[in-house]
């Protein structure tokens, strides 16, 4: 495999897709005879850094190389962690490609629209003559059980909720809603009163409330979710933002609370389950949703949607509709990776169906043992193998918890055997150090809903 003059040999490809070229390899083969130094930081507005020292080439020849590998290496930590401002420290002409690229109509111009609005400030690059230092503000959350507590925790298909006693769910319920189609923003809130006041009415008080929601949360503040992925822009503003922080204040009043991303709501769940620490917890669905627990048991904060991390150096790599961009997590590690591959292994899907009913025709016939469902799984187990060790150089997780819709039956089985093996063969130093995880009952009795309930301190 040879991509800008960068020449990798694999042990292991994906049998259905040997094209694949994996980031960590291309990385790893790059760095090997770059010398010139470089610095990276992406800031957020809440004090937090992400910096990294690297090197480049900085000949002509490699520049491309160069630029290909520094620009993945942004957007890698943008969306691993977060910010508006990238700080370029030891190369002008790098700085003045990135500011070329991270801009309206420019080849990132959707990551440096996105972060903008998160963070709500321009986007841009800046030239520092000195690299800041690194910061983090994690915070210790969850694992507080004393008093009334209730949890809600908000899907695509339904909101669960519960209420929580010293630890003990008294109530629980689960309610279909249809947040992501729906364009009136008090159809969300008035769900979410209704669930809060049905766990209300099983306890004698409540003392705080924990929320579970996929999106990114900032301060308690929805900045961007795909639950309210209808509602117009001058609404979402008015009325989405504060959404959480108004529905319980309104119903409870000023009473402790906590608004986290589920995937960290998830790794908290594994952690609890698992009774250890240090856990990236990966949930292959509908999409790649993520969650990380530091080796202090503590939420960091971090955006962590890895679905948008760049996992395949391959120039012909699947397209990410929403992004516009090539070779990101969501298309390996989710439904849409089964069935990107599904034609490939001679399994032909009905396009009416639904991506989670297509799903489920490959998940069929894994559990009949047929043989072309087999090679999807164990070419995502391979595909996961290769990017583990690319997560692994960020996050330095000792434990990760594998779960979601496509790592169920037999076919998660293949794909985590699989992936076991590539990892021992192609990276035999992860082995004792990176250890994989399926859910096991314990965690399944502890419910997403009790866990959010556990995430404020009284």
């Amino acid at each position: 495999m040879n991509r800008y003059g960068i020449e990798v040999t694999l042990k292991n490809t994906p049998e259905l897709d040997p094209a694949f070229f994996p980031l960590q390899r291309f990385n790893e083969a790059f760095l090997a005879d770059a010398k010139k130094p470089i610095g990276i930081a992406v800031e957020r507005t809440d004090g937090q850094m992400a910096a990294v020292q690297t090197f480049i080439h900085g000949t002509p020849e490699m520049l491309d190389a160069d630029r290909y590998y520094i620009e993945r290496l942004v957007k890698t930590i943008l969306w691993m962690k977060g910010g508006f401002r990238i700080l370029v420290c030891g190369d002008e002409g790098i700085c003045d490609w990135l500011k070329s690229v991270y801009c309206a109509g420019g080849q990132q111009a959707f990551d440096a629209d996105f972060m903008s609005n998160v963070f709500e400030q321009p986007f841009e690059v800046v030239s520092v003559d000195r690299l800041p230092q690194p910061k983090d503000d994690p915070k210790a959350i969850g694992g507080h059980l004393a008093g009334c507590r209730i949890g809600f925790d908000a899907g695509g298909s339904d909101r669960k909720v519960s209420a929580v006693i010293d630890g003990e769910t008294v109530y629980s319920e689960e309610v279909v809603w249809f947040p992501k189609t729906t364009v009136d923003p008090d159809y969300h809130y008035d769900g979410i009163v209704s669930a809060l006041k049905s766990a209300a009415a099983h306890m004698p008080r409540v003392d705080a409330v924990g929320v579970s929601s996929a999106g990114i949360y900032i301060n308690n503040r929805t900045m961007r979710a795909s639950l309210f992925l209808q509602v117009p822009p001058e609404l979402y503003e008015q009325k989405v933002k504060d959404i959480y922080i108004r529905a319980i204040t309104d119903t409870f009043g000023n009473i402790p609370f906590s608004v986290v991303n589920d995937g960290d709501v998830t790794a908290l769940a594994g952690a609890m389950s698992m009774e250890t620490s240090n856990v990236l917890g990966i949930a292959m669905g509908t999409s790649e949703a993520v969650g990380f627990v530091d080796s202090e048991g503590r939420i960091t904060g971090w955006l962590n949607e890895l679905a948008f991390v760049p996992v395949d150096a391959n120039p012909d790599a699947m397209v990410d509709e929403w992004s516009g961009d090539i070779g990101c997590g969501v298309k390996y590690f989710s439904q849409d990776g089964v069935i990107k591959l599904a034609p490939a292994a001679g399994i032909e899907l009905d396009p009416a169906l639904s991506p989670a009913e297509k799903l489920k025709v490959v998940q069929k016939l894994m559990e009949a043992d047929d043989a072309r469902a087999a090679a999807v799984y164990r070419s995502i187990g391979c595909y996961l193998a290769h990017t583990l060790a690319y997560y692994y150089a960020f996050y330095s997780c000792e434990n990760l918890l594998l779960l979601g819709r496509v790592m169920s039956g037999k076919g998660g089985d293949v794909l985590l055997s699989t992936c076991e093996a590539v990892l021992a063969d192609e990276y035999p130093a992860l082995v004792g150090k990176l250890r994989l995880a399926l859910p096991d009952e314990k965690f399944r009795r502890v419910g997403q809903s009790a866990v959010a309930a556990s995430l404020p301190e009284v």
